[in-house]
């Protein structure tokens, strides 16, 4: 038993069964034992691997990327140029490199990093030095002014709420004990259900997925896109409407029982891109893979392979597969571009 385990064994005997949203909160966030306040779980030596952890073709062609919707938009300065969740700072640090050539970019960003972790926060800053950078807790503190924002693998590990169809009433899923073990369980019947496109035509047996946490930290970047110009790239695993059970613990690079574990494994759901496309602005959707090969990933990849040679062209080569090839990264993980209406195309979308 985990140390969290024994506190929400604890909080449950007391309080009674908590939903799954609260669960996940408390595994990946709790102060003291959550998994990432406590760990850097990236790379070989952690639990996962993310696309800028493969390949520096990954956030290379997302920088330029947003470097081009800036110069599209006029070349604004000051502007903020964003991360939410960045991990090690691995994909930040691709994107300063790649776009120093950029002239008045750099001279114009203000760089934030939304980030809760105190350990990840200096892995950061070690990582970014000597750009200077500053931290926000949550988009809420984001500048006002044009904001060109990257979310990579962000979404999916905020907290989703569950609600299974059981005949002709809903729901909720939530964790309880069962002998003494955390188990899930449901709720009573629900007056109602949340307002989302999910439930809708739902047949009986139908477990919908929702995250009132994405739809609140995503409302201060439309907002701010909205007034002052910018645009976001959220990359995660999803699909445009997620509807089925889609919560899974990832520890030492495995899958896990999302029980088994609490504090001491990753917990994530996919992303519905559906739900986070509601709302004011443009937005374009895509696979990860047919995205980066209109951002010319093929042309990057043969210019890095031409000083390369043996097992390291052989990993370069595979990297580019996983993150583009459709049965590995390249259709798993989709791209939402969020603009203020009439802004020019997100490029990666403008052709086909």
């Amino acid at each position: 038993m985990t140390p969290l385990a024994a506190l929400l064994i604890e909080r449950i005997r007391e309080g009674g069964p908590i939903s799954v949203a609260e669960y996940m909160a408390e595994c990946l966030l709790h102060p003291a034992h959550g998994y990432y306040t406590t760990r850097d779980p990236f790379g070989a030596g952690g639990d996962f691997t993310t696309a800028p952890e493969i390949s520096q073709m990954f956030g290379e062609l997302f920088g330029l990327a947003l470097a081009q919707a800036w110069l599209d938009q006029g070349a604004p300065s000051p502007f903020t140029l964003a991360e939410l969740g960045p991990g090690r700072g691995t994909l930040m640090a691709d994107v300063l490199r790649a776009t120093r050539g950029v002239p008045g970019f750099h001279a114009a960003a203000r760089v934030v990093l939304v980030e809760a972790s105190p350990v990840l926060r200096a892995r950061q800053r070690d990582r970014l030095a000597p750009h200077p950078v500053t931290w926000a807790e949550t988009t809420d503190s984001l500048p006002d002014q044009p904001l060109f924002l990257i979310a990579n693998e962000f979404f999916d590990a905020l907290p989703i709420r569950q609600f299974l169809r059981d005949g002709v009433v809903w729901r909720e899923r939530l964790v309880g004990l069962d002998k003494g073990h955390l188990a899930f369980g449901l709720s009573a019947p629900l007056p109602q259900v949340p307002d989302s496109p999910a439930f809708r035509d739902a047949p009986a047996g139908a477990l919908v997925e929702v995250c009132p946490a994405a739809t609140f930290a995503l409302a201060p970047v439309r907002a701010r896109i909205a007034r002052f110009g910018g645009l976001a790239y959220i990359i995660d695993y999803g699909d445009w409407r997620s509807r089925g059970d889609t919560l899974q613990a990832l520890r030492a690079h495995a899958f896990d029982d999302p029980l088994a574990h609490p504090g001491e494994a990753d917990l994530t759901a996919h992303v519905d891109f559906e739900a986070l496309a509601q709302g004011a602005g443009a937005g374009a959707y895509d696979t990860q893979g047919a995205v980066l090969a209109r951002l010319g990933i093929a042309a990057r990849a043969d210019r890095l392979a031409q000083g390369l040679a043996g097992p390291a062209r052989e990993t370069h080569l595979a990297a580019l597969r996983r993150l583009t090839h459709p049965q590995e990264m390249g259709s798993l993980f989709k791209v939402l571009a969020l603009c203020r209406a009439g802004s020019p195309p997100p490029p990666g979308f403008d052709a086909a």
